[in-house]
């Protein structure tokens, strides 16, 4: 509507991804720890904002308990055009990260 929409410089990417907690303890999968590259090695950050509008973005700031799963979608604003080729994804920002390779 007139006071909430955001509107991307480029395109908008949608991610959509399953994330299960393997670990011992609740972890945080924020959607802006994400980051995602195209074919160029080019780095994008999540939008969150455009997460907002989305009510199948669970992601956007979920704990989840470990054996559990969540499923949701992340969103990168990219050039028009641009095609992602991997996501990083981060249970933190310091977090080394694991890279995954994106399929259509």
């Amino acid at each position: 509507n007139e006071y909430f929409n955001t509107k991307a410089q480029g395109q908008f990417c949608r991610v959509d991804m399953s994330i299960t907690n393997i670990k011992d303890e609740a972890q945080t999968m924020f959607a802006d720890n994400q980051t995602a590259f195209d074919s160029k090695g080019r780095k994008f950050s999540a939008d969150s904002e455009a997460s907002i509008y989305d009510p199948k973005s669970e992601v956007l700031l979920e704990e989840i308990n470990p054996g559990n799963t969540v499923k949701g979608r992340v969103f990168f604003d990219v050039p028009k055009g641009v095609k992602l080729a991997k996501i990083e994804l981060h249970d933190s920002a310091f977090s080394d990260g694991v890279e995954v390779a994106l399929r259509k």
